[in-house]
């Protein structure tokens, strides 16, 4: 319970410091920069060793690939159909297409499972999201945009990147069983747990509500599809067609339902694919996904009471 309160709370102060500017207009980007190199990297460091390593990994790496692949899809199809701008599909493949696996996806599953969870979190947000978002989210962001950037940036970004160094470290250690000291691990521990608080305290910042306008349709859609229909299929796939079940499955499941991913509208936006589009995804989308989550939640429990 104390995880639960611990999230508003931090949403609610999130936004509460902006509206009364004690926080400064972009101190959410120090927040940001501090949670995804230090906070995420010490996050793998402890869990990522720890993790047994089998088949069933595969499927909580995979979330954020299929999420993708499923976004790009839907979304030139129906922005054929709706005969929509190529900005205007490329900012909704990427606002739709990624999931806040982190900074709401952390707090979140460890208010449902614990400590255990987290490490399912990682295998979902660091082979998953984050290497998807720096190939794939770049290079449609880039296209959408009429930007062109080389292979070789990209993959440049990648490998210089803090949390992906330290998920890297942390599979070796876990492929040669090598045992961190106590000490080491303590500084891992609490390092990683200032991810919770200052991820929400950003998100909470971030939330901007606009007038709708014409983005009605294309806000619906977007929601439409990253809370309801990804999560569907996802729930379909894994427990239905797979016949996959236990915490780690459930938590990845879970993941696939989170709402839009903060990072991935920020890329959107910077390219110039309808920035206020972008943020009112997120100004709606992730305080929605607070309710949708707990139906997924809900229809996940009951349906293994079922036995499905």
């Amino acid at each position: 319970m104390s995880n639960i309160i611990l999230l508003f709370l931090c949403l609610f102060l999130g936004f509460f410091l902006r509206k009364t500017k004690l926080f400064p207009e972009n101190g959410h980007l120090a927040l940001n920069s501090f949670v995804i190199n230090i906070s995420l990297s010490a996050l793998s460091l402890y869990y990522i060793p720890k993790i047994t390593l089998n088949l069933q990994v595969i499927f909580p790496v995979m979330v954020p690939w299929i999420n993708i692949g499923l976004a790009i899809l839907f979304f030139i199809l129906l922005g054929k159909k709706m005969n929509w701008s190529k900005t205007l599909i490329g900012a909704l493949i990427m606002c739709a297409g990624f999931g806040n696996t982190s900074f709401v996806g952390i707090p979140v599953i460890q208010s449902l499972y614990g400590e255990s969870g987290l490490k399912t979190v990682m295998l979902v947000d660091q082979p998953g999201s984050f290497v998807a978002l720096s190939t794939l989210g770049i290079t449609i962001a880039s296209f959408y945009s009429g930007e062109k950037i080389a292979v070789s940036e990209i993959i440049k970004k990648i490998l210089k990147f803090p949390p992906f160094i330290a998920f890297c470290v942390a599979v070796l250690l876990n492929i040669f069983n090598v045992n961190i000291p106590l000490q080491i691990d303590d500084v891992f521990a609490k390092l990683g747990a200032t991810t919770v608080p200052l991820a929400l305290v950003s998100v909470g910042s971030q939330l901007r509500w606009q007038k709708l306008d014409h983005d009605a349709k294309p806000l619906f859609w977007a929601l439409l599809f990253k809370l309801i229909l990804f999560p569907a299929v996802i729930f379909i796939l894994y427990f239905l067609i797979l016949k996959q079940s236990g915490e780690m499955i459930e938590v990845a499941f879970l993941e696939s339902a989170m709402g839009p991913m903060v990072t991935a509208a920020i890329i959107a936006a910077a390219h110039k694919l309808e920035p206020k589009l972008c943020n009112l995804i997120l100004g709606v989308g992730i305080p929605l996904s607070f309710v949708t989550l707990a139906f997924w939640y809900i229809v996940m429990k009951y349906s293994g009471m079922l036995g499905m």
